[in-house]
């Protein structure tokens, strides 16, 4: 295994992150937002107010998009151990 091999491997787990988290965070911020504009326009400032959608919203996503996120990490495994079996 060489440096080549070694950033090649880094490179697909940082994007089957990005990918594989980008389900959950999107819902969040769009709903993040949507409740920072209901609080600036009735000015309530409740803390916990923005908690219980964000955790809604991210574990409907998740059950959603579970199998894209599943396959993602199913492919990324597979790549590191063909090339574990192949020698790299």
């Amino acid at each position: 295994m060489n440096e080549v091999d070694a950033l090649d491997l880094v490179r697909s787990a940082i994007w089957t992150i990005l990918v594989g988290s980008a389900p959950a965070i999107v819902p969040a911020m769009i709903v993040g937002i949507g409740i920072a504009l209901m609080q600036a326009l009735t000015q309530v400032q409740e803390i916990t107010l923005t908690f219980i959608p964000k955790i809604v919203a991210i574990l409907v996503m998740i059950v959603v998009a579970g199998p894209f996120i599943g396959g993602q990490i199913y492919a990324l495994t597979s790549l590191i151990y063909s090339r574990i079996e192949t020698g790299f």
